[in-house]
């Protein structure tokens, strides 16, 4: 019997391709939301509006897209994934001429019932091309120069059209998570080990150039710098979001003040408290135990995407599902890490949990590619 044959045969069809979706991976994402419709409740003093019930609204919807494309044969995502995301560059390249401004930098589409955020979309097509390519390159070529060079393009595209957005966080995202792609992909350890440090080299550059007469950044960047490594140096200013973060994350003790009980939040000493920063709400509210009961609800996630992808004998499908984890991972990661003062503040959403359209509804569709690549890898027949 051929693999095509084989896999014919063995993958399943109809109504059987919702028992063999990764329940367990639904389970999680479901609890996950769930907390973070706790946390908005909580964010908003004790009512349904005006976060919950739109996020409730949201999370269903992106659940049924999820599962929509979860049923879709995924030779279909691998046949279009160069077209998804020469999409999404043009969709970004469609926000330098009509996108909507906010918070100062341009990043959106108005679409009339809600706001698309094209570079949360090429976060998935970036994944999408890489693993297609990846999967149609043969193994002995994923080291050679000439074929490296081809997802480097791939992933500095829309990296640079995101940067003049401007969004950092969002660039630093796609750069990690390409890096990912191609490491999982089985490109040589010594060409990241060169970028490492030529990056670790530009670093010290930058930071020896300050005051001379060849300095690489402006004052107030390195001004930025220092507030980052020392909040304190601007509490009321620069300084200001992560220092009223630690506070609240430290107040939380062990085991939090109690639900609907934080005082940071409820007296708003906390910015962006039901986005980039509602990880602070929790951990005020429910302490040490509360966050790192979240944190273990992430990983389990992790290991589901994961063991999935290690047990799915199609190349696509597993490194698409590799590349879904290792986006889901930098998403609270950078958060977590930005929250507690480890990572720069660049605006990146806590996933499933922070107040936001895009972001929910680009991820559980990520999760619905995850899920077709589980639902329809080849299975040994009885």
């Amino acid at each position: 019997m051929s693999y095509l044959e084989y896999h014919l045969r063995s993958v399943p069809g109809g109504p059987r391709k919702i028992l063999y979706l990764n329940w367990p991976l639904v389970l999680l994402l479901v609890t996950v939301a769930c907390i973070g419709f706790l946390m908005l409740y909580s964010v908003a003093g004790g009512s349904m509006t005006p976060w919950v019930l739109p996020q409730i609204k949201r999370f269903a919807l992106g659940m049924a897209i999820m599962f929509a494309i979860a049923l879709v044969p995924i030779w279909f995502w691998r046949n279009t994934a160069v077209l998804a995301y020469a999409g999404s560059v043009l969709l970004l390249l469609l926000v330098k001429f009509v996108g909507v401004t906010g918070m100062g930098a341009q990043r959106w589409i108005d679409l009339g019932f809600m706001r698309l955020q094209p570079s949360e979309l090429t976060k998935i097509t970036l994944v999408m091309v890489l693993a297609a390519y990846y999967d149609w390159l043969d193994l002995d070529k994923t080291s050679r120069p000439q074929w490296v060079a081809v997802p480097v393009a791939l992933i500095l595209l829309p990296t640079a059209l995101v940067i003049t957005q401007p969004d950092l966080g969002t660039a630093i995202l796609l750069v990690a998570g390409g890096a990912i792609m191609m490491f999982v992909a089985g490109v040589h350890w010594l060409y990241f080990a060169a970028v490492a440090l030529l990056s670790a080299g530009a670093v010290l550059a930058v930071l020896y150039s300050r005051g001379t007469e060849w300095q690489l950044l402006k004052d107030y960047q390195y001004r930025r710098i220092d507030v980052f490594l020392d909040p304190t140096l601007d509490p009321l200013g620069a300084g200001y979001n992560i220092t009223q973060a630690k506070i609240a994350l430290g107040s939380g003790g062990w085991s939090g003040r109690g639900f609907l009980q934080g005082t940071q939040s409820r007296l708003n000493f906390v910015p962006e408290k039901h986005t980039d920063f509602i990880l602070t709400i929790l951990a005020e509210e429910f302490g040490f135990v509360g966050t790192i009961s979240l944190l273990g609800l992430y990983i389990l996630i992790l290991f589901f995407c994961i063991a999935s992808a290690l047990r799915n004998p199609d190349r696509f499908g597993a490194l698409l599902t590799l590349g879904v984890a290792a986006s889901f991972f930098l998403f609270f990661a950078v958060n977590m890490s930005m929250v507690m003062g480890l990572a720069p503040v660049v605006g990146v959403p806590l996933p499933l949990v922070s107040w936001g359209g895009s972001a929910m509804l680009v991820l559980l569709a990520a999760f619905g590619l995850a899920q077709s690549a589980h639902v329809h890898r080849p299975r040994r027949m009885s």
